[in-house]
């Protein structure tokens, strides 16, 4: 029997430093983020999955749509 297990993001760190907050992705820099949206993203660290909401932050989420951008057209020679 294959068992498959559904894995989130991971590899994301941050760290605060002064007001601002950095986020790394694999020790390299993905983002930056200050002010109201560092301090919003602050209040919600505490309440989430920390890796999902730093791939949402950064751009690096898969969206679900691999498989149909694969088979479009565009991108079947590829």
């Amino acid at each position: 029997m294959l068992r498959v297990v559904a894995r989130g993001p991971s590899g994301f760190e941050y760290r605060v430093v002064g007001g601002e907050v950095l986020i790394t992705h694999h020790g390299r820099r993905a983002t930056t983020l200050r002010g109201t949206v560092a301090r919003q993203f602050l209040a919600q660290v505490e309440d989430e999955d920390p890796q999902e909401l730093m791939a949402r932050l950064t751009g690096n989420y898969k969206h679900r749509n691999e498989r149909n951008a694969k088979n479009h057209p565009r991108n079947r020679s590829r």
